[in-house]
């Protein structure tokens, strides 16, 4: 009993240490100051521990088709390309900024299978800038983008170029500035609308007017007698 006692309150100093510690702001949350040897290793690997784990029920369709792999690659240079860089890219401003550093998709690629590629851009990675895009995204325009990255491994930055070139006008987030037409690939629902000349608001609009008959008949004309002897017509 006498053990137990002890543990009970080992237990009770550590949990009000931990409370304490959290409440003096002794504890660096500066994104510019790297975390420690031991919370690096705690976060990496319990993130590589479940990302395997949930990946698991994840379905992957065939991705071997390149079609597949060139209609993700401009999605993937919008939506991934401003953390994680791409070959021949550096990460832009916000990427260089995060802590922990957006891995390299090149690397990940390399030992990531393509159900892990999915889980992760699909649901994202908690404390780490790594956005769920499956808030916004349906699986049938993520996966295009999983095509494209498992193709990464084996391309370079003149190849990178070129395939963007020759998939313009593909994709979710395809630059529709040289293509006529601006509907999304992926489903969206942009629509071009002519410039109208606002319509003359008819007298009948008019909350002012006064209501009128169109059937009231036209006074007719009635002779007056004039000084001149003659009758005229009015």
């Amino acid at each position: 009993m006498k053990i137990l006692t002890k543990l009970v309150i080992a237990a009770a100093l550590v949990a009000l240490g931990a409370i304490g510690f959290a409440y003096s702001g002794l504890y660096d949350v500066r994104a510019s100051s790297p975390h420690s040897g031991l919370v690096n290793w705690l976060f990496s690997t319990a993130s590589r521990a479940s990302i395997e784990r949930q990946a698991d029920d994840v379905s992957v369709p065939d991705l071997s088709d390149t079609a597949l792999a060139k209609a993700g690659v401009n999605d993937f240079d919008t939506m991934c390309v401003g953390c994680h860089g791409a070959p021949g890219k550096n990460p832009e401003a916000m990427g260089q900024g995060l802590n922990p550093p957006p891995p390299d998709l090149v690397e990940s690629a390399a030992h990531m299978n393509p159900a892990e590629l999915f889980w992760v851009t699909k649901y994202g990675i908690k404390m780490t800038g790594m956005p769920a895009w499956g808030a916004t995204h349906g699986d049938d325009a993520l996966w295009p983008v999983v095509a494209f990255m498992t193709t990464l491994p084996d391309l370079d930055a003149d190849g990178y170029q070129a395939l963007l070139a020759s998939a313009t006008g593909m994709g979710h987030h395809a630059d529709d500035s040289d293509v006529g037409d601006t509907t999304l690939a992926a489903g969206g629902d942009n629509h071009e609308h002519a410039d109208v000349a606002p319509a003359t608001p008819d007298h009948h609009d008019a909350p002012d007017a006064p209501p009128h008959d169109h059937d009231e008949p036209t006074p007719e004309s009635e002779e007056v007698p004039h000084e001149d002897g003659h009758d005229h017509e009015h």
